[in-house]
């Protein structure tokens, strides 16, 4: 298979959001590009793998990439071109560095328009309208759009098309002008669904659901956001799940108050009746036992098997008894309202589990299932 096959390879999965079985073949792609020279392709391949890294909230990987990517061109000597400059501020949006992608999007347009390279123009000038945005500049952003809406009359590309619509209607959600994102949104969405664009899809069907429940219209909007839930895998689309949850108190008739504990995992939080609201952090493997706990309350968990699941390791008893121990430990300190009497989880004789008595909401996992 030589790069550009591979590179379509990935694109094509990545669009479906079978993220697993793209990386790969971006990750070929990409140096095979790289071994022929051809950076402008390879640029291609980053600019997908990013956006993988950026849907899974795989931040570390991300920055290691651009920093990667950067030692490269001064090593090699590569010229940077406007689509390496576009991919770079890219990378500077997923993290949040506005300010320093707007610089790189601003080089990147500067290299479109030198080159009369349409494409990479309209991409850069894309960027610069989300940043505006991010920077609540909304009219300068529509402005941008405006600009972009006359650029695509003569080029054919449907991602690119996709994206400036996606963001002009984020942009006039950003300004409450719910009814006019929503028929930006259902063009767009007629589009993503002759493309099959999956992911790209299923991020306009949150946004159609969001305006709809800032209409009032929950009930259709539940419609849309369940359809995301059953399109999507919540590992490889949290930016979508958080979205959704901002929502999720919209969609039922009991009160946080009414449960003994509140789960809200995308968030990495959870509201305990009594200690109120408990923030993980970035205690991932807290957060991933709690909720292989939550998601089989009363099913007893062996020590083999949490640490195959949530360590992904294979168990030592030496090595794990100890960490297991500890671990739960700082579990129950975390979520228990009285530490001496155990509320939540217990240990029987072949493991741990969540008491089946208490009463338990689960935020964003708690529906669309059926």
């Amino acid at each position: 298979m030589n790069a550009d096959q591979s590179l379509e390879l990935g694109k094509l999965y990545c669009d479906r959001g079978d993220y697993t079985e793209a990386l790969p073949h971006l990750y070929a792609a990409a140096e095979q590009f790289l071994a022929e020279k051809n950076h402008p392709q390879y640029f291609k391949a980053i600019q997908f793998t990013l956006r993988i890294y950026a849907e899974r909230e795989e931040f570390d990987q991300l920055s290691a990439l651009k920093e990667k990517l950067h030692d490269m061109i001064m090593r090699e000597n590569i010229e940077v071109t406007s689509r390496a400059y576009y991919v770079f501020g890219i990378a500077s949006v997923y993290r949040g560095q506005i300010d320093g992608a707007m610089e790189y999007f601003k080089l990147s347009l500067e290299l479109g328009l030198k080159h009369n390279n349409k494409e990479d123009s309209c991409y850069a000038i894309l960027g610069i309208a989300n940043c505006l945005r991010a920077q609540k500049k909304y009219d300068e952003s529509l402005k941008e759009i405006y600009n972009l809406n006359i650029f695509l009359q003569f080029i054919d590309n449907i991602d690119l098309k996709t994206g400036v619509y996606g963001t002009n209607a984020e942009i006039l959600m950003n300004l409450k002008k719910y009814d006019q994102a929503l028929d930006i949104l259902w063009s767009a969405y007629e589009i993503t669904k002759l493309s099959k664009q999956i992911t790209t899809a299923s991020a306009i069907l949150v946004n159609i659901g969001i305006c709809l429940c800032e209409l009032g219209q929950k009930d259709v909007a539940l419609v849309y956001f369940n359809l995301v839930k059953k399109t999507t895998i919540p590992a490889n689309t949290k930016r979508f799940y958080k979205a959704i949850a901002a929502y999720d108190h919209l969609f039922t008739s009991q009160k946080i108050e009414d449960f003994d504990i509140t789960f809200d995992f995308q968030n990495h939080q959870i509201v305990e009746r009594k200690i109120g609201k408990i923030d993980f952090k970035n205690q991932f493997i807290l957060l991933d036992l709690l909720k292989l706990f939550v998601s089989h309350q009363g099913e007893v968990f062996s020590k083999e098997y949490l640490v195959e699941h949530v360590w992904k390791q294979v168990y030592n008893p030496e090595v794990h008894d100890n960490k297991i121990y500890v671990t739960i430990k700082r579990l129950r300190k975390l979520i228990e309202p009285d530490f001496d009497h155990t509320k939540y989880i217990f240990r029987s004789k072949n493991g741990y589990f969540l008491n089946k008595s208490v009463k338990v909401q689960n935020l964003v996992f708690n529906r669309g299932e059926n």
